[in-house]
């Protein structure tokens, strides 16, 4: 088979015949060996514009490229292709619509495919160091493969709200989340956490605010004025895992602190208070050591504060085991009556900060919703980022979150 029959067997060029071909070996100033092939265009072959897709006859100009296509045989390929502007009766001067060749492209379709496939499971410099290419110019193939695929977001149906910040870069730097819980599918993500920075969401849902029924969220008042504002129909549900996780923080570190402070003259009693900080946070049903479970035993039974502000906790869990409000109601009323009849300031304190929030965590009963599921895309967004050992653009960054989480049956 002569050389440019065996360049036309690898790789076929719509519109353009094989004219020669030449391989040049690795050399000091070609770290890889090359293989350039130069196209012509064929004859009568139908030319279109690249704008409206109209057959046309007559061509504008024609001006030499230089595009990368897939590697053959080890060797990095290069096409020169005399590209072709017609005279389009409608348009004026177009490019001609290739399908292996985007206008102003220079990497040929299948070389764009097979990038943006290794993105989805490779980090970028490895691709870009895979093929010799620029990481930036891979990071544009794949945004431009993310954009087309996942396209604008579709919010029909949408009638349940997730919403979450997760750390996008340090110093307190934040964004937000927003899922649909019955398809699990991420719908936007933008930076920030506060009324402005979600309000684009809310203005793409439009008319289908009004569908929106619950929105299950931390206890943010951003979040929460924000939600009143578009949907003052839905239901705001206010998550167990933030709930309890803000009692450790206020309460059990608090109260733990203070008894540390109040043994400071025993240090060994001090000592066993200050590094129960994990011992204490954590659930129960979780210490699957034994030792855990003894030392745990036995730190309460040592200490009336810790011991309250624990049994505390694992009381307001049951908050959320409630079907029926005014249940839940006279649950609440009794636990708070604890919380005020102790001696904890910080425990009293938590309550009463906690009573204005009550009608979130009551409409549990109505929409059993929690943000687990966010967690675990949080989680995952986490590796994402670390993989890409960070990303310096929002879009794509959001992006690749998108397509990481297209949803059920997608």
């Amino acid at each position: 088979m002569a050389e440019t029959g065996v360049a036309t067997f690898l790789g076929e060029w719509e519109g353009y015949a094989v004219e020669s071909v030449r391989r040049l070996a690795a050399g000091p100033t070609r770290p890889r060996p090359e293989i350039w092939i130069q196209l012509r265009p064929l004859a009568g072959y139908a030319l279109r514009c690249s704008a409206c897709a109209q057959v046309v006859d007559q061509v504008h100009d024609v001006e030499e490229r230089v595009v990368r296509d897939l590697p053959i045989l080890e060797a990095d390929t290069w096409l020169r292709v005399p590209r072709r502007r017609v005279a389009c009766p409608r348009c004026g001067p177009k490019l001609e619509l290739l399908e292996w060749l985007a206008p102003y492209a220079r990497v040929t379709q299948r070389l764009s495919d097979s990038v943006a496939r290794l993105c989805q499971a490779v980090p970028l410099r490895q691709v870009a160091s895979y093929f010799h290419l620029d990481w930036k110019t891979v990071k544009q193939i794949d945004k431009r493969h993310l954009q087309a695929r996942l396209g604008p977001v579709d919010v029909a149906g949408v009638e349940l709200l997730l919403m979450d910040e997760f750390a996008i870069q340090k110093g307190h730097r934040y964004a937000t989340t927003i899922v649909d819980p019955s398809t699990k599918r991420v719908l936007w993500v933008g930076r920030g956490h506060t009324r402005e920075s979600i309000r684009p969401f809310f203005e793409l849902l439009g008319p289908r605010c009004a569908a929106i029924q619950a929105v299950v969220m931390d206890m943010s008042a951003a979040y929460e004025a924000e939600v009143r504002a578009h949907c003052p129909q839905a239901a705001i549900v206010f998550d167990l895992f933030h709930v309890v996780a803000k009692y450790g923080r206020e309460v059990i570190d608090r109260v733990r602190v203070d008894e540390a402070n109040r043994l400071r003259h025993d240090r060994h009693a001090r000592h066993v208070i200050k590094s129960s900080r994990w011992l204490l946070l954590r659930n129960k049903e979780n210490l699957t050591r034994a030792v855990d479970r003894v030392r745990l035993r036995e730190l309460l039974d040592a200490n009336q504060a810790l011991l309250t502000a624990y049994v505390l906790k694992d009381d307001l869990k049951h908050l959320w085991d409630f079907h029926y409000p005014k249940a839940a109601r006279r649950f609440w009323a009794h636990w708070y009556a604890r919380a005020m009849a102790s001696h904890l300031a910080p425990l009293r304190l938590f309550a009463q900060r906690l009573r204005p929030y009550l009608h979130g965590i009551i409409a549990h009963c109505r929409w059993p919703l929690h943000t687990s599921l966010l967690e675990g895309i949080n989680n995952t967004i986490k590796v994402i980022k670390r993989r890409a050992y960070g990303f310096r653009d929002d879009e794509y960054f959001f992006l690749k979150i998108r397509a990481a989480f297209p949803g059920i049956g997608r």
